[in-house]
């Protein structure tokens, strides 16, 4: 597969992307890795904290230059930037999305009362993907409403606008080499094959990244509880610790998916 190019260099000695038709304040490449440094940068970010506009603002680096915008959250303690591992990651469009999520939906070591307990409506079967909604808002509008919610809400400590070179939103985690789910998949890519299949599904956009955790737009969510089971199924699967640490069981957390603007996910 042929690499796009990557227009992060030019930053170097065009800080303020005047050559890719942006207008950057002064920020930061970033190509440090935990193998060392990597042969071009992996992603740009701010210097100053972000504000509500600033996704959006950044948004047309994206047709411009192949840089997609993002939120870092650059906490001193774990930043989002800490542990990126580029070399281990493969490419989504190598893995199926469905694959994917069936190999992680495991119950080799509970019972049938925990297995009901847990994900009824469902049971030790895959159920498969759910079915895909009609886009209720336009994507991008829709990233941007929710980024700007992430920065005034006070989501993550020290946030930053950035910007990352990928094919498409839903493959930057893997693009920067990002391991915030190392306990439950090193492959980022893996992961970003569903967020691939979510993109296209639901219209979903990668938003914010911190140390352990994704946030996502959804221009297109379930409308129903109904519709909201079968998507939570596919949660369950992607991250088991959105549901086991926050909800008692898969019913319970598919109410809070019925119309939501966006999903949050962390790995504990």
């Amino acid at each position: 597969m042929a690499m796009l190019p990557n227009q992060l260099p030019k930053l170097a000695q065009d800080p303020s992307g005047r050559s890719l038709g942006l207008d950057l304040p002064p920020g930061t490449l970033v190509d440090a890795t935990s193998d060392g440094r990597w042969p071009e940068p992996l992603l740009w970010h701010a210097e100053g904290p972000a504000e509500p506009g600033s996704w959006e603002r950044l948004l047309p680096a994206r047709m411009t230059a192949g840089l997609h915008p993002l939120l870092l959250c650059l906490d001193e303690a774990l930043p989002a930037t800490s542990r990126l591992d580029p070399g281990a990651m493969s490419y989504p469009g190598d893995h199926d999305a469905d694959e994917v999520l069936a190999g992680f939906w495991d119950f080799a070591e509970e019972s049938e009362d925990e297995v009901a307990d847990l994900v009824a409506p469902f049971g030790r079967t895959w159920p498969g993907l759910a079915p895909a909604r009609r886009f209720e808002a336009d994507p991008d509008a829709r990233a941007a409403e929710v980024a700007a919610s992430v920065v005034e809400a006070g989501w993550f400590k020290d946030p930053r606008a950035a910007l990352v070179p990928a094919r498409r939103s839903a493959d930057v985690p893997a693009a920067i080499g990002w391991t915030g789910p190392c306990n439950h998949e090193y492959d980022v890519a893996r992961l970003c094959s569903v967020l691939r299949s979510w993109e296209d599904r639901f219209g979903v956009r990668v938003v914010a990244l911190a140390f352990d955790m994704l946030v996502l737009s959804v221009a297109a969510p379930p409308a129903t509880v109904e519709e909201a089971e079968d998507v939570a199924a596919e949660h369950f699967a992607f991250c088991p610790d959105t549901i086991t640490q926050e909800s008692d069981s898969l019913r319970a957390y598919a109410g809070s998916l019925v119309d939501a603007p966006a999903w949050s996910f962390r790995w504990v």
